[in-house]
This record gives C-alpha cells, sequence and structure tokens, in this order.
C-alpha cells in the first residue's frame, strides 16, 4: 500500500461514488443551495486539462424562457433520432432522455473559442480539449452523486442552434445540457440497462494485452 493512499474509509466513498454514479433523468425539482453548486463547480474546475487549457466553459441556465426553449431542442433532436433509428424508432421514444424541464438546475458545458491557439497534447489529438471538458463533467459527477444529488447529461440537440441560442462566440461549442438536482432515487443500474435498451459489457471483454484484441 501506497503511503500516499487515503484511509479505507475515504478510498471505500471515493469507488462508492464511482459505482453508484448514474445518468439520471428523473427529477424532483426543489433546489441546490449556492454554496453547493459553487462547491460542485469548483469540483469540475480542478478537472486535469490537455496543456492546462482548461477549455470548459459552464452557463448557468436560469431564465425560464431560456430553459423551455433548450427543452424545444432537445425535443426536436430527440424526433430526429428517433427517426433516424429505423427500426427501434418506438423503443426510443418511450424512453424518457431528459430531465430539463424538472431539473433544479441546468447547466451547459462548452468548449471555449480559440482552441486551436493550444497546441500542447494537441497537435495530433486535437480532439483532447473535448476529453479534458470530458473530464471536468465526470468530476461535477462524481462530486454531485457524493452530495445526493443527480446528474444528467444531454447531448440530444443541434450544437449550432444552441449556441444561437446562448449568443456563443464563433469557434466555441456547446457539448452537454447539464441537469442538476435532487432525485427522488438513484437507478439501481443504468437507466438504459434496467429499460432493455442495452447491456453493459464486462471489463474483460474490453480489456487487452500488448495487441488489439488480444485478451489480457
Amino acid at each position: 500500500m501506497s503511503e500516499h493512499a487515503f484511509t479505507p474509509e475515504e478510498r471505500a466513498a471515493v469507488y462508492r461514488a464511482i459505482a453508484e454514479r448514474r445518468d439520471m433523468r428523473h427529477f424532483t425539482g426543489g433546489e441546490v443551495a449556492p454554496e453547493l453548486l459553487a462547491r460542485l463547480l469548483e469540483a469540475a474546475h480542478c478537472a486535469p486539462s490537455v496543456g492546462l487549457m482548461q477549455p470548459w466553459r459552464f452557463i448557468r441556465i436560469t431564465d425560464g424562457a431560456l430553459r423551455e426553449a433548450i427543452h424545444g431542442l432537445v425535443e426536436e433532436e430527440r424526433v430526429r433520432t428517433a427517426e433516424a433509428l429505423g427500426e427501434r424508432s418506438d423503443e426510443f421514444m418511450r424512453l424518457k432522455v431528459e430531465g430539463v424541464r424538472d431539473c433544479a438546475e441546468l447547466l451547459v458545458a462548452a468548449l471555449m473559442e480559440g482552441r486551436e491557439e493550444h497546441v500542447f497534447g494537441r497537435r495530433t489529438l486535437p480532439e483532447m480539449d473535448l476529453a479534458s471538458l470530458a473530464c471536468a463533467i465526470q468530476n461535477l459527477w462524481l462530486a454531485a452523486r457524493a452530495e445526493g444529488l443527480g446528474l444528467g447529461w444531454v447531448s440530444l440537440f443541434d450544437p449550432d442552434a444552441l449556441a444561437r441560442l446562448l449568443d456563443m462566440p464563433v469557434g466555441s461549442k456547446p457539448v452537454a445540457v447539464l441537469c442538476l438536482g435532487p432525485v427522488e432515487a438513484f437507478y439501481p443500474a443504468p437507466m438504459l440497462a434496467l429499460e432493455g435498451w442495452a447491456q453493459p459489457r464486462p471489463l474483460a471483454d474490453l480489456l487487452y494485452e500488448n495487441h488489439w484484441e488480444r485478451n489480457a
């Protein structure tokens, strides 16, 4: 055991938050206290980023009409996604895919403009800006779970339309609509698994050694 390890109780709490994190769709309204929201966003801001570029930007949506407009964009894309799914269209339309109207707090996570100026770590992998933002969202997700709040990542929207709605500068890009707030209960397993949409694969199927598809 490393001398830098947390205590057994602290380690257990970290692994519990990871195991019990869920992509939530059902919220009970309510509110998130300002000091708690600040703590969660600070956790997101502690994420690693390639070249320390910190490409994340968070927009808190407090205007009711704007929230409703975002819901409209999500609904439009939900219908388009159903059409693209063909024979699974009806099955998809029965799923609850967002909680935009129901959650206590609505956030939009976006990539900043001017990212092309950041070359460190991105010359051959420019998508590392997106990876950095994803790390920030995961930090927020895990911190929210530890605080007893649900968070849902919604990606059903036209990014150009959402950028226009939020007056975002050219070159920036919205990546996630984040629904945050109290929930009645956390799903015992991923919701899509419970609904029979898909089943998670075991780690053994996804872990290789030395070469692709050579099982460890």
